[in-house]
């Protein structure tokens, strides 16, 4: 169903030293390049021990991470790997549950008896399906969407609790444990929905509508709708494609994009005070779709998928950029995720293909691990009102972050602010 190509065309350091390898489909030459083959979503396991892609045609592919083995690569030893037909389009998918980051890592083997790993894959149809990853089988389905499933997010806090968001204007949050049957349904979105994510301390959910422009909070713990996002650009013609919580949940980062230009907002989901915004200026009209975006583990960096290059990683509050691969116009990345250990990026192509970049491997600081650990349990709200020096309280609350901060610089720069 699928191969790695050998290990010479794998490391492809002599081109671009951040590239590890990349995983490439076998299908015939009629289907490349068809409608159908895009790897629209990749994730990695909790424990990091897993890697699931959707490979384009119905089929997402399972395999035992790390892929660097040689004798792996070459099918001399059994990894494990499992191979899922969905028979129709995969355009979300994701593991769970997902434990606490405060658990302990749970172990690369799970104990005999425990077939907990879960995966679910959201169809076009607006099917869910859920896989058990260490016997292979489907568990069981779930109904209820009417649109394409374009993403799904376990919470980290354990439970069975899976959130969908779909082309039909709804998200929906199942209970698992009950198969689905308990379910509660969100609306108020306007048009497709792109993308969604959940907080850390599991209070709130974030989602991106693609037309409608909205970027909308939820509460996970009434199931209720709490505010619209708003004070980014004033422009109309953008689309809003991702979004992503930082892993304290004091940060949410939204992406967007129109003809020349485009532009990531950080705000505080707690105030909805938009506290920055970075933004790349392009002299060709419609070379600009940022497509995915995704803090890193330990909240430093936030990487970044474009049309331009396969891969940008920003650390916020920085005017340029970590790391970025060369400029490649045919990279076409749809997608990212970060290794649950950091130091490694996967994104999906529109070809179908995986590539593994190294990230940048940056020690915290001893200030930002104490505002990640102080902001995981403390809202803005409750910050505030404490007595501290100016210049602490406004580290504590991401307002030391220059509110405008550019990649290059060009005419159209004008034009965009309105």
């Amino acid at each position: 169903m699928c191969s790695t190509e050998n290990s010479a065309e794998l490391k492809r350091t002599s081109s671009d030293p951040a590239l590890i390898l990349e995983l490439k489909t076998r299908r015939p030459p009629s289907l490349e390049g068809r409608a159908g083959c895009e790897t629209w979503s990749v994730d990695f396991s909790p424990d990091g021990a897993w890697f699931a892609w959707s490979m384009g045609h119905g089929i997402v592919w399972v395999v035992a991470w790390p892929l660097d083995s040689e004798d792996s690569q070459k099918g001399e030893i059994d990894r494990g790997d499992k191979s899922f037909s969905c028979g129709e389009p995969v355009w979300g998918l994701t593991f769970g549950p997902r434990p606490p980051r405060s658990a302990a890592r749970p172990a690369r083997t799970p104990p005999k008896g425990n077939n907990s790993l879960l995966l679910a894959t959201g169809l076009e149809s607006g099917v869910i399906k859920i896989w058990n990853v260490l016997t292979g089988e489907a568990v069981f389905d779930l109904h209820g969407h009417e649109g394409v499933v374009r993403d799904l997010v376990f919470p980290q806090n354990g439970t069975l609790t899976l959130i969908s968001s779909s082309r039909d204007k709804t998200l929906r949050i199942w209970d698992l444990a009950h198969k689905g049957k308990k379910v509660h349904v969100l609306s108020g979105h306007k048009d497709w929905i792109s993308c969604c994510s959940v907080s850390s301390d599991c209070s709130m959910i974030a989602s991106v509508g693609r037309f409608d422009r909205m970027v909308c909070l939820w509460s996970l713990r009434s199931y209720t709708f709490m505010r619209n996002l708003t004070g980014g650009t004033h422009k109309s013609l953008y689309l809003l494609s991702s979004c992503d919580f930082s892993p304290d949940g004091a940060l949410l980062a939204t992406a967007a994009f129109r003809g020349s230009s485009w532009w990531i907002d950080l705000w505080d989901p707690y105030t909805a005070e938009k506290l920055a915004t970075l933004v790349d200026y392009f002299e060709d009209y419609g070379q600009n779709q940022i497509s995915a975006i995704q803090f890193s583990p330990n909240g430093l960096h936030v990487a970044i998928v474009t049309d331009d290059r396969a891969l940008r990683v920003w650390e916020p509050g920085k005017r340029g950029m970590v790391m970025q691969t060369k400029a490649d116009r045919e990279s076409n990345g749809l997608c990212c995720k970060y290794h649950p250990q950091g130091g490694v990026v996967a994104t999906g192509t529109r070809d179908g293909h995986v590539r593994f970049w190294n990230a940048p491997r940056t020690v915290p600081c001893l200030r930002h691990l104490c505002r990640s650990i102080l902001r995981d349990s403390v809202s803005t709200h409750q910050m505030e009102p404490l007595p501290l020096p100016k210049r602490i309280l406004e580290y504590l609350t991401y307002r030391n972050i220059p509110d405008r901060l550019k990649t290059c610089y060009s005419s159209d720069e004008e034009d965009w602010e309105g």
